[in-house]
């Protein structure tokens, strides 16, 4: 349109107009400028309308500028890819990374695109991701050409694994390999989860479109389940053991499909042999898998569970709980001691993390849990009072999700104060939590 307007090109003999990814222009706000160049071509020119959802607006320009148009439709109108599967993970917003980071280590093998909505929270998303020793990069309307150019090269090459890109970088991408879509936040427009979706699922291929959302935007998956007429199904974030068990797995996998040069190898072999000859199988596994994935085993030893959804239980109740055996003597009656914590929801604490953390009190076996209150900024839960020490040590100075925890007795009002005694049963249909 500038270039009309300072007289330096003339479209006014074109034969054919190409009109690409037209809603997304029009969405961008890009309708009058779009009218005034198709006004200056001839009307008896060939128009091609490309747009993967038709919108209302999108069908006026094709009825003001085509003549008797021919409409082409690949598949359902505004439906996603059939060869995606949708999914979402519920979390709290201050677990929206950490969610995203196990989303990843729990695929191995993935080659994603993951969306954000402004040009800084990709580049902020990217450049942690690349901190957390991720194979990453930004695609965003900052970058030159040249930048953008090699930024897909390496993308399509596959020495990246990750690309965090805006909706706007990402039109056009045709990568037909990539195994997933993340939503790090979903598009505003309900049409917009199309064209990220699309991405995936290409060339007769399989693939997967994962949103993490917190409980409130819940509402907008249902909105865009009527607009691509296809359900979504809701994943738990995985723990920290489910995750290790998956790369562990890979791993594996990765080792047995090994080709292997013996010949090269033949000369290294007996050193080697001799080297690990008091090492029987079991130990030499746990140790090379031990080296292989230590970064990943530290990284997740002590993780709190992100999801705001609960995990689903047998046993049904407030709490996740397993009874004791009814008749069990030393369930009978119990002396708790009420526990508070400064760490709550918003630090991504559930009941599942606090009872996994006082799993690991060692010397100590199995510890019973009474009644767990996570509130916004603080927790409390009750405990058998013999083992409070212990409790208080496995927690004191540690960190969960980057922040310190601080424990102790709560002797406030309605608090600890003198131990709780509970028999059995006391609250009808919770029980107590056997860690």
């Amino acid at each position: 349109n500038d270039l009309i307007n300072r007289r330096k090109v003339d479209i006014s003999e074109v034969r054919y107009v190409v009109f690409d990814e037209a809603d997304e222009m029009l969405q961008m706000g890009f309708q009058d400028e779009l009218n005034a160049i198709l006004a200056r071509t001839p009307p008896e020119k060939n128009t091609l309308l490309f747009s993967a959802t038709m919108s209302k607006e999108v069908a006026d320009i094709a009825g003001n500028y085509m003549s008797d148009p021919i409409e082409i439709t690949i598949g359902s109108r505004n439906a996603g890819a059939e060869n995606v599967c949708h999914e979402y993970y519920t979390v709290h917003g201050g677990n929206r990374y950490p969610a995203l980071k196990r989303i990843v280590d729990n695929h191995p093998d993935i080659y994603a695109i993951i969306f954000c909505r402004t040009r800084q929270e990709t580049g902020d998303i990217a450049a942690k991701l690349i901190q957390n020793g991720y194979s990453a990069e930004a695609l965003h309307g900052d970058l030159n050409q040249a930048q953008r150019d090699q930024v897909m090269k390496r993308f399509r090459g596959g020495d990246l694994q990750l690309l965090v890109a805006t909706d706007v970088a990402a039109r056009g991408l045709d990568v037909n390999e990539l195994t997933h879509v993340i939503n790090y936040h979903l598009p505003d427009d309900p049409a917009g989860y199309t064209h990220r979706s699309g991405r995936t699922g290409r060339a007769g291929r399989t693939g997967i479109s994962a949103s993490i959302v917190q409980p409130k935007e819940e509402y907008k998956i249902r909105q865009i389940e009527k607009k691509i007429k296809k359900k979504f199904t809701q994943r738990l974030i995985p723990s920290g053991e489910e995750v290790c068990r998956r790369q562990a797995t890979s791993l594996a996998r990765l080792i047995a499909g090994l080709e292997v040069d013996y010949d090269q190898l033949e000369p290294l072999c007996a050193n080697i042999a001799k080297e690990l000859e008091s090492l029987d199988r079991e130990e030499l596994i746990k140790r090379f898998v031990s080296l292989e994935l230590k970064k990943l085993l530290e990284g997740y030893k002590d993780v709190s569970d992100l999801n705001a959804a609960k995990r689903p239980t047998k046993q049904s109740g407030r709490h996740l709980s397993r009874l004791g055996k009814s008749g069990n003597q030393e369930n009978s009656c119990r002396t708790f001691t009420r526990l508070s914590l400064n760490i709550g929801r918003r630090d991504g604490v559930m009941p599942q993390g606090l009872i996994s953390k006082i799993n690991e009190v060692p010397g100590v076996g199995r510890i019973k849990i009474g009644r767990i209150d996570i509130n916004r900024n603080s927790s409390y839960l009750e405990a058998d009072s013999r083992y409070v020490p212990q409790i208080i040590a496995a927690f004191q100075s540690k960190e969960i999700n980057g922040k310190q925890v601080s424990i102790e007795v709560n002797r406030e009002k309605g608090g600890a104060g003198p131990p709780i005694r509970r028999s059995r049963g006391h609250r009808k249909g919770r029980g107590f939590q056997s860690v």
